[in-house]
């Protein structure tokens, strides 16, 4: 969709959203332990010997600092069983807001993961999915592109290896 840009006074195109259809825990799984498992746009259960793992589908922005534009990703986060049961019997609740801790489930290409990112998931069932925020604290690439940005060329970059067009 192209449109005039308020901000630079530019014609712009959207930018798709980079939005994953699973958690990387459920992508992992064999395609035998995938039946087991539930999955839907919004939300994933998977039960396995070590228990049960909840995940949502959220929204993380990422500011491009040399463009108009933010580059949005649709990501996965774990939260807890109190937390998931929570945010599942107000999924349709419009006036329902919360906060809660959750792990990012998603590991971005652009990024090696040893380990989970901590992070604050946002609920504002008002304005659709929930928003995730890294924990500033935590020592990663990707938290510290978070909070000061990447360039126009990365974001398309991104965009390009998606649309396989890289």
């Amino acid at each position: 969709m192209k449109y005039i840009c308020q901000c630079c006074g530019e014609e712009k195109e959207d930018w798709p959203a980079l939005a994953y259809n699973s958690p990387y825990f459920y992508s992992c799984l064999s395609v035998e332990e995938q039946k087991n498992a539930e999955l839907t746009s919004d939300l994933c259960i998977v039960e396995d010997s070590e228990g049960t793992h909840r995940f949502i589908c959220t929204v993380l922005v990422q500011e491009v600092n040399d463009d108009c534009r933010d580059l949005d990703y649709g990501v996965w986060v774990s939260l807890s069983e109190k937390n998931f049961n929570e945010y599942v019997e107000n999924y349709d609740n419009k006036e329902f807001e919360a906060e809660y801790f959750g792990w990012l489930s998603t590991y971005l290409p652009d990024y090696d993961f040893e380990e989970s990112i901590p992070t604050t998931v946002i609920v504002n069932n008002d304005i659709g999915r929930p928003f995730v925020f890294p924990h500033q604290s935590y020592e990663h690439p990707f938290v510290h592109d978070f909070y000061n940005g990447i360039a126009k060329d990365e974001a398309e970059k991104r965009i390009n290896r998606v649309l396989n067009k890289e």
